[in-house]
């Protein structure tokens, strides 16, 4: 599926973080990419993040995954929602739908989460810190559009959710099968589902917060600084006041600092593994048998595609015009020349087909094992 009907630079130059917008079912051929008895299998799983969400007697209760799979078989008369986080990990299909959305640099991309819910079931009035995309999949969702909302904004006590205490609506829309709504940062939405078997798709985009970037970047920093690195003062002159610290001390420690947290080149390095961690890194993707070059160049020749893991993040820096990193899963790859053009294609794309001439390239190769072999990449024939 793609979409057929929606231009891309004009959203991103009038729409992209400035206004919500609903679009009609732009695809050229809707469906719906997973079932509702396939996602409740989902959230039965010890691995897959999930919650359950119900609503009754003005009280919302949030019971955290795995969910038994007996609650499915009871029909209940409250109003309840299933979501369930990174469906694209584990469903191709799923996966498939932020190819619609890649015009949208992959760091910023999140993951694919998926809610069912039956008549009447939401998750209450909220807002989010990172644009949306809400796809209708199946059944049909009443969306309520409230003002900007900020750390000032109201919430209701709950030690699970953030709900807004006095949600307004000023738009609202029924949304059908195939039908999308975009949500800038910060609006305020709320979602009703309107008979059973709805089931929404949320594509959310990573807004890295200015404090989780300090920290992080300087937590990285402690990690590689030498104790022997110190403060020096060779022909230190007497003071009049020896309490005094003076400006050529300030200025000399506020170098020291600096120096480190403005090395724009071991930031981006830094950015890019950051970045590229995956969402849940404790998962094992490795494959059960690692393979070796000769059964590498065997598959390659065959004819062979390869395609990346849904769990995968791929990004890249430009260094130089033939030499590129490449970060994935929190990994960084020093490529250059043949190598450098393939890691890009790489990251421009989920599948792959290696061209006979960089099959024979030990630099190509030696990357494909490396990827293949933490999980990254894959053969099709596989699937």
């Amino acid at each position: 599926m793609h979409l057929t009907d929606f231009d891309a630079e004009a959203f991103l130059r009038d729409t992209w973080q400035q206004r919500p917008l609903l679009i009609r079912n732009p695809w050229n051929d809707w469906r719906n990419p997973i079932t509702a008895d396939e996602l409740a299998g989902l959230a039965c799983e010890e691995d897959v993040e999930s919650r359950l969400i119900s609503y009754a007697h003005d009280t919302w209760k949030v019971a955290q995954g795995p969910v038994p799979a007996s609650h499915f078989g009871k029909p209940g008369k409250s109003p309840w929602t299933l979501l369930v986080q990174a469906v694209d990990h584990h469903v191709p299909e799923v996966a498939a739908l932020l190819d619609a959305f890649r015009f949208i640099p992959n760091w910023r991309i999140d993951d694919v989460m998926v809610s069912y819910a039956t008549d009447q079931g939401g998750v209450g009035a909220h807002f989010d810190q990172y644009d949306v995309f809400l796809i209708q999949g199946s059944g049909k969702r009443r969306w309520q559009l409230g003002k900007t909302c900020d750390g000032q904004t109201e919430l209701l006590p709950h030690d699970d959710l953030r709900l807004i205490a006095d949600f307004q609506p000023t738009e609202e829309w029924i949304l059908e099968s195939g039908d999308i709504l975009y949500v800038p940062p910060r609006v305020a939405h709320n979602g009703i589902a309107m008979g059973d078997d709805c089931m929404t798709y949320s594509i959310g985009f990573r807004a890295p917060a200015r404090s989780e970037l300090i920290a992080h970047w300087c937590d990285h920093l402690l990690a590689e600084l030498d104790d022997d690195d110190r403060y020096a003062d060779p022909g230190l002159r007497a003071q009049a006041n020896p309490g005094e610290i003076g400006a050529p001390a300030i200025e000399h420690l506020h170098a020291m600092i600096a120096a480190k947290m403005q090395d724009r080149d071991a930031f981006a390095k830094w950015f890019g593994q950051f970045s590229s961690t995956p969402k849940y890194p404790d998962i094992d993707w490795q494959p059960q048998d690692p393979i070796e070059t000769s059964e590498l160049r065997a598959c390659l020749d065959q004819g062979y595609a390869l395609l990346r893991s849904p769990a995968s993040r791929f990004s890249f820096i430009r260094q130089r015009e033939d030499c590129v990193l490449l970060f994935v899963d929190g990994e960084s790859h020093a490529c250059a020349g043949e190598a450098s053009a393939f890691a890009e294609h790489l990251c421009a794309t989920t599948r792959i087909v290696v061209e006979p001439g960089l099959q024979q390239s030990n630099a190509v190769l030696a990357l494909i094992e490396v990827l293949y072999n933490q999980g990254s990449l894959y053969f099709e024939a596989e699937d």
